[in-house]
């Protein structure tokens, strides 16, 4: 992996957010030098991910919410049987609603291979209630040397092997090395343990970077730990002083986000937040709208991307701190979901956020204030209505 972000930690003279508290909120500390790069396409994500697993000599986990059988998750699992034959030790851990739809026949024939499979959260008929709860994460580690996270899934809809007419979504992705992948990989182990799967090798102990950037783990698995990041966004908002840079999928703000990133935008804070123009759920996509007028009216920015569904989860505050994963800013993510993200202590890589985000405003659309409030009736109605049903579920 070459291009990695390995520049010295440094921060804006004007912010008031620093690790130290970062740490207290979560509870656990910033793990030092740790060579990162940023991903900035499905088509990059994927290259990156197969070129890494065919490297494998040892173990390869993984943990996505949405496993296809279509080209790219067969693509992927054909490289996962080759390396399980050469006796890499594979760790596949499924969501069963997210990979409803794949086929049994799939998972069957990735175990008689010798992957070990195990799904999370299978259907209850006598516990229907915890069927709402979901392993959102996506999560690829190898060798415990080598990482991959960000919002993509495996399939089609990220990246495509054959060319199809449909544009692939917006998404991108992180790839880790560094002390970080340890930590990463006792994350995976406990997830694999809850559903019942074997004991996992210890990879050996492996040469650590000697310089690079500090990042911290923003995992959610449990009420408690998703309290944690409800508080670490809130904090990132409220002590932002400068600049807020927000991308999201699925936009649905608890009472508490919203007026934060009201009061941000208040203050003077350049805020701006870029949502999907066209979706795949549109339940959440008008729900998400109907926060648009307070929003707008506080000075909040909002881009709406064009020609293909957004599907990236990034954040920068004041140019220092980032965030990137797979959490949405709607409830499924912040109330329910296990998620995966990572946070990033330095102004470099915020910096190579900031300019993707900047190239993704190119391809979006700038909500007008005045134009907006002469949106169609039929439009208000679909958010009115969206918004109802979205606060009952």
């Amino acid at each position: 992996m070459n291009n990695m972000s390995v520049a010295n930690v440094s921060t804006p003279d004007k912010t008031l957010l620093n690790k130290t508290e970062i740490e207290k909120i979560l509870g656990l500390p910033f793990t030092k030098n740790n060579n990162v790069r940023l991903l900035q396409s499905g088509l990059e994500v994927f290259q990156s991910i197969l070129d890494a697993v065919s490297t494998a000599q040892r173990t390869i986990c993984i943990e996505f919410y949405i496993f296809k059988d279509d080209d790219t998750g067969n693509k992927l699992s054909s490289l996962l049987k080759e390396k399980s034959r050469q006796g890499v030790s594979v760790y596949l851990l499924y969501d069963h609603f997210g990979s409803f739809l794949t086929a049994r026949n799939f998972w069957s024939a990735l175990k008689k291979e010798g992957v070990k499979v195990r799904v999370s959260h299978p259907f209850k008929l006598s516990s229907l209630k915890s069927y709402i709860y979901r392993d959102h994460k996506k999560l690829l580690i190898i060798d415990g040397q080598k990482a991959f996270m960000g919002g993509f899934n495996i399939a089609d809809e990220y990246h495509r092997f054959f060319r199809k007419k449909k544009k692939i979504w917006r998404d991108m992705g992180i790839y880790l090395e560094g002390p970080i992948t340890s930590s990463l990989l006792d994350i995976f182990s406990k997830s694999w343990k809850t559903w019942k799967g074997e004991l996992i090798k210890s990879p050996p102990e492996h040469r650590q970077p000697t310089h690079g950037v500090p990042v911290i783990p923003i995992f959610v698995s449990s009420a408690r730990t998703r309290r944690k990041m409800r508080r670490l966004l809130l904090y990132s908002i409220k002590n932002s002083k400068e600049s807020i840079l927000l991308t999201t999928a699925y936009f649905i703000p608890s009472r508490r986000i919203l007026m934060a990133l009201i009061n941000a935008a208040q203050r003077g804070v350049n805020l701006k937040l870029l949502l999907p123009g066209k979706t795949d759920v549109l339940s959440v996509f008008y729900a998400g709208r109907s926060y648009y007028t307070r929003l707008l009216k506080a000075g909040v920015e909002i881009y709406n991307y064009q020609g293909a569904v957004l599907h990236s989860k990034t954040s920068v505050f004041d140019g220092c701190w980032s965030v990137i994963g797979s959490a949405n800013l709607d409830f499924q993510s912040l109330r329910r979901n296990e998620e995966s993200n990572v946070g990033i202590f330095d102004r470099e890589f915020s910096r190579q956020i900031t300019e993707v985000f900047q190239n993704d405003l190119k391809s979006s659309i700038k909500i007008d204030p005045e134009t907006w409030s002469r949106r169609p009736l039929h439009q208000k109605f679909l958010e009115k209505f969206f918004s109802l049903i979205m606060r009952k579920l």
